[in-house]
């Protein structure tokens, strides 16, 4: 009885010693991600959206894209586009020909903000190495991120990384409510050039638009 007992804690011992493993690899690719994002001047990218819920017979699909130069960004989704120049975000609806232009308090969430769409894992959660998948010959890794306070409206999120690229591939999250949201990033390229412009708002392009500020 004594040495099954040893057993178990000797077992118990191991798999603190592999959790504690765990996270620091997980730590470790998660800083090495973030290094290489923060060494581009810009990045661009497009990317699928999928929201499920089984239990409520919902699948909704639609795919975008983003241009990012530090906290400025270009947005296209859902036939909406959304700039923001580093002040004041405007958002485009062609379909209702109208533009809506909100000024940034420094003290206010931008919200939905691209710019930081692959580095917001930084804060507020705490890591778990996950499984290994294998996506057409890229080694993708998952990190479960678990939010350190309680939020009412996400479980855990699935952050998949390619460990050669070491940038993002596939962000998975698992709402409360069983809704799943799956975002994967495809066609990535950094340090494009653009026009000194392109983040900048030209009314002149809009000339019938109603301009709601």
């Amino acid at each position: 009885m004594r040495i099954f007992f040893l057993f178990l804690y000797s077992s118990f011992l191991y798999g603190i010693h592999l959790n504690a493993q765990d996270t620091e690899a997980a730590k470790k690719l998660l800083n090495q991600v973030s290094k290489k994002i923060e060494s581009f001047d810009t990045m661009k990218f497009d990317f699928d959206y999928v929201l499920e819920n089984r239990q409520e017979n919902i699948k909704q699909e639609t795919n975008g894209s983003v241009t990012v130069s530090g906290d400025r960004y270009k947005l296209l989704f859902l036939g909406v586009e959304q700039l923001f120049d580093g002040e004041k975000i405007y958002t485009i609806v062609p379909e209702n020909e109208e533009i809506t232009i909100d000024n940034l308090d420094e003290t206010q969430d931008i919200g939905i903000n691209p710019s930081k769409l692959l580095y917001f894992y930084k804060e507020g959660y705490a890591f778990q190495w996950d499984i290994k998948q294998n996506v057409m010959g890229r080694n993708i890794q998952f990190i479960k991120l678990i939010p350190i306070e309680e939020n009412k409206d996400v479980s855990f999120l699935l952050l998949g990384i390619d460990t050669l690229k070491k940038i993002i591939y596939r962000l998975i999250e698992i709402g409360t409510n069983e809704t799943r949201t799956t975002l994967t990033i495809s066609n990535f390229s950094s340090n494009i050039n653009l026009a000194e412009n392109f983040f900048a708002f030209d009314p002149s392009l809009y000339p019938d638009y109603y301009i709601n500020q």
